[in-house]
Formats: structure tokens, sequence, C-alpha cells
């Protein structure tokens, strides 16, 4: 197909853009998983914040990304520009990292954390659009499956760099000077990440030939077809399942980890990601994402269900590895398969509206998962989301499978 046709169907083959947005991201997750570990420790031990302290910073953080990923995906259609949305949001979650420095009491926390996930939301979606816009439907299992492999290589890099920098700094001077000047030395790979959005092409949004009103119906439609809807359907049941990783983290612990330990593992989880993100992503692009997503399903009902019941140390590393491999089957294959259902026109939306309803059920998740590990036992969030990851697979069956090269 010539370059013409492909412009003139909506299809795009650049996937250099595809390459940079990676690059963006590998970068940015290297800033921000340095400080994964230790803004709970450095809120809690240093600043002297709660527990209820911190689950409200990050509720409020997290629910703030959720929405404007809704949000920032709509407008982005509107205006018929992604970039913007994309450079604001990662300059944001960059500016945060030297708030977080200078932060002297929970307060200055809670505002640095709104603006890296305030970027975050800003971003994702229309970042997200942009990839799918850079290449052709018959590829788009390969370009998330890319994406998703760098930016989690990103997150690996950073925590073995947290890991490696903690014990060095720690060896200088106090614990809070190590803390403050992690979250400076993160910055460094934030800004880098910024840059790098120099380098990425502008793809507009195809504009149908329609008058200016229907344009702007068009770009707020919320129409995208019963197989959209069935999919998110699915997806809403699952994000009820899909409580934070921070309890996989506590189960852990709960279970004799070190803190060291812990970290350890969740770089286990990272590396697994990272590793089958790629293949995933382009065998996405030779048999049915929906069957892909049927498998990761049933993945993750097994973790939760190992973790519920796990008795013993090294089952942990290989439940962790296995959840790697989950979210290597649906982070990307989802992303690939709803950008797939609709045109490039509404994709913004399309992708915000599955962001944001599914992120605010995830928080939700994260509430009854909170409430059953303290009312019931640790073990029961676990067999609570398991048991959600099976209905939610079911729900797939009732959805016929399209071979990719049918969108």
């Amino acid at each position: 197909m010539s370059k013409k046709e492909l412009q003139e169907t909506g299809h795009t083959n650049h996937s250099k853009n595809v390459i940079r947005l990676g690059w963006v991201s590998f970068l940015t997750d290297v800033s921000s998983e340095m400080l994964y570990a230790i803004t709970p420790l450095f809120l809690t031990t240093i600043l002297g914040a709660s527990m209820s302290i911190l689950g409200l910073i990050e509720g409020i953080a997290e629910g703030t990304a959720s929405v404007l990923k809704g949000v920032s995906g709509w407008h982005s259609d509107r205006i018929r520009k992604r970039k913007i949305f994309i450079f604001g949001g990662y300059g944001l979650s960059a500016l945060a990292k030297p708030l977080l420095a200078l932060a002297m009491g929970w307060p200055a926390v809670l505002f640095a954390r709104f603006i890296d996930r305030f970027g975050k939301g800003l971003r994702t979606t229309a970042r997200d659009a942009l990839i799918a816009d850079s290449i052709g439907p018959e590829r788009r299992g390969w370009a998330f499956g890319l994406h998703r492999a760098m930016d989690t290589l990103g997150a690996f890099v950073g925590v073995s760099l947290s890991l490696l920098l903690l014990y060095m700094l720690s060896n200088q001077g106090s614990q809070e000077s190590a803390f403050r000047l992690l979250y400076w030395i993160a910055f460094i790979p934030g800004v880098l990440g910024v840059m790098m959005i120099l380098w990425v092409k502008e793809i507009p949004p195809r504009k149908k030939e329609q008058t200016r009103r229907t344009q702007t119906q068009q770009a707020v439609s919320l129409r995208f077809g019963k197989r959209y809807y069935s999919i998110l359907t699915v997806f809403s049941v699952f994000a009820l399942a899909n409580s934070s990783d921070t309890f996989l983290l506590l189960r852990a612990k709960n279970l004799g980890f070190s803190v060291v330990a812990v970290i350890l593992v969740y770089l286990c989880y990272n590396a697994s990601y990272s590793l089958l993100s790629y293949p995933i992503g382009k065998l996405a692009d030779r048999i049915p994402k929906e069957r892909l997503l049927w498998i990761g399903f049933l993945v993750y009902a097994a973790v939760y269900l190992g973790f519920a019941v796990c008795g013993a140390n090294w089952l942990v590393w290989l439940l962790f590895a296995f959840y790697g491999v989950y979210i290597a089957l649906t982070e990307g294959v989802s992303k690939a398969l709803i950008s797939n259902l609709v045109g490039s026109e509404v994709r913004g939306t399309a992708l915000g509206l599955f962001n944001m309803v599914t992120g605010v059920l995830a928080l939700l998740a994260s509430v009854i998962a909170g409430l059953l590990w303290d009312s019931i036992s640790p073990s029961a969030p676990f067999y609570f989301g398991a048991a959600l990851a099976v209905v939610a697979a079911v729900g797939f069956l009732f959805i016929p499978a399209h071979h990719p090269e049918g969108g």
C-alpha cells in the first residue's frame, strides 16, 4: 500500500514514532521507578505521615490520573493534536521529582504526587492514540508490545539503580539526605525523556468529509459499537479484581520477605513483563487478541489464587514471574484491540473512556482489597481477585474473536 493510500484509509507507517515514544517511556520509568519503593518510606519515616495519610495521597493521585485519561483523550480528538498532551504530561511528571526532594511535610508530597499523576493522566491516552495512529492495524500488537517492553525495561533499570544508589548514598550521610538526593538524581532521566518528545512526529487524527458541526459531534461521540462496549464490560469486571500491585508486595512482606527481598521480587516481575511484552505483541498481530486476553485473565486468577494459599517463599518468586506473564498478555494487547475497533478521529476518546472506567474501578478494587485484608485475612483479597478474574475470562467466551487483519 502506498503512502497516499495509507493516509486515505487512516493508516500510517511511522514506526520510528513508536520507537521514540518507547524511549520516552523508558527514560520516564527509569525516573519514576527509582522512587517507587522509597516514597512511602520517605513519607512515613522521614515526614511522619500516617498510613491513612499515605492512602489519602495515593487515592487522590491515582483518581486524578484515571479521570484525566478520559478527558485528555477526548480533547486530543477534538483539537486533532496529541503531542501537546504528551509533552505537557511527561513534563509535569518530571517536575514532580524536585518538588518531592524539597518537601518538608505531607501536604507538599500530596501536591507533588498530584502534579505527577495529573501528568500521567494528561499524557497516557494521547500517547497510546498516537502510537495507534502511527502504525497500521495489522502491526499494532507489535507497536504496543514494543512500547510496553521498553517501558518496563525502564522500570527494571530504575528499581535496580534505586537499590544501588541507596546502598552507596546510605554510607555517605543520613537516610533523609540519601532519599532527597535520590529525588534529584531521578529528575535527570525524567528531563531527558521530555526532550526526546521533540523528535516525535505529530500525526493528526483523520478528518472525515463533514461539516464543522458534525465533526465536533463525531469528536465527542460515544457510539463505538456493541463490540467495544462488550469488551469494556468484561474489563470492568476484571478491573474490580485488579487491586494495586502494592498488595502483592505487602503479601510478600507478610510471608516473611525483607524489604530488599520485596524489591528483588518486584524486579523479577518487571524482568518477566519486559522480556515477554514484545514477542506477545507480535503474536497478537497473528492470532485473535481476545484469545490472549482470555489466557491473561486466567493466568491472573492462578497467580492470585497462588498468593492466597502460598506458604513457601520460593513460590512467591514464581508467582511474581507469572504476574509479569499476565500483564504482558493483557496491557499492550488490550490497547491494540481497542485501537482497532474505532477510527482515528475518535480513538483518543475511545481509549480515554476505556482507561478512565477501568482506572476508577481499579481504585475501588484496592479499597475492597484493603477492607478484606483488614477485616478477614491477608489471603481474602487474593481469593476475591481470583474469582472475579475467572468471571471476566468467562465473559470473553461470549465475545466472538476476530482475526487481527479484520481489526
